[in-house]
């Protein structure tokens, strides 16, 4: 695989006070205060709050399971990989298995869908997500992972089925992507997560390169 430096597309989230959150609820808006300046010291230091799911960030399985394995047990090489970006912005509400099927999906592949969320102002609203007919056929197809430009792989789900059915096959969860410059096509992901031993989620500088 020949990847090209010359087209480098970061499609992560801003982390701002001002910044789209889940259901706009106001706790999940992050908080940056400065601690020092250089009006009180030598050194300018600052303190960030913030809810592990906001913005682009990956799940781990704690997040629903209980007890279930969190950020420290992610394999970080299966984040480094390629992958491919499908346009399902024709979806009004929800992927499921009717607008998969027809995607010549390879077993074992790491997929991110381009919606509505990516040009409309519905983050906080009724923002596209992946519903639990579609994530069994993703399961069945035994792919590496899947991402999202929702805040969420799943909405209003109240047994959480999207999430328990992709969890339960090792399937990689990245949420809060930003896809509206990106084309249709394969690239080469990064999508580090920050180590944080013992957390459910944590946030991710998800980058795309291109392909030679």
């Amino acid at each position: 695989m020949n990847i090209d430096l010359t087209k480098i597309y970061d499609i992560s989230m801003p982390i701002t006070h001002e910044m789209k959150v889940y259901k706009g609820r106001e706790e999940k808006r992050p908080e940056l205060t400065v601690q020092s300046d250089f009006s009180t010291g030598s050194a300018y230091e600052s303190v960030i709050k913030m809810n592990m799911h906001t913005g682009s960030h990956i799940d781990s399985n704690l997040h629903m399971i209980e007890g279930g394995s969190t950020v420290e047990s992610l394999n970080i090489k299966e984040l480094l990989t390629k992958c491919r970006v499908i346009d399902f912005t024709s979806c009004i509400t929800s992927i499921g298995k009717k607008d998969l099927v027809n995607k010549n999906i390879e077993r074992g592949s790491f997929l991110l869908f381009k919606t509505r969320n990516s040009t409309e102002d519905i983050l906080e609203k009724d923002f596209i997500y992946l519903d639990r007919t579609g994530a069994s056929y993703l399961a069945e197809l035994d792919i590496a992972g899947v991402g999202t430009d929702g805040l969420g792989i799943e909405r209003a789900q109240s047994d959480h089925k999207t999430h328990l059915v992709l969890m339960n096959k090792g399937i990689h969860i990245l949420e809060g992507l930003r896809l509206a410059d990106i084309q249709e096509g394969e690239y080469f992901l990064s999508a580090l997560p920050i180590l944080i031993p013992g957390a459910e989620a944590a946030p991710i500088r998800a980058v795309l390169i291109g392909l030679k």
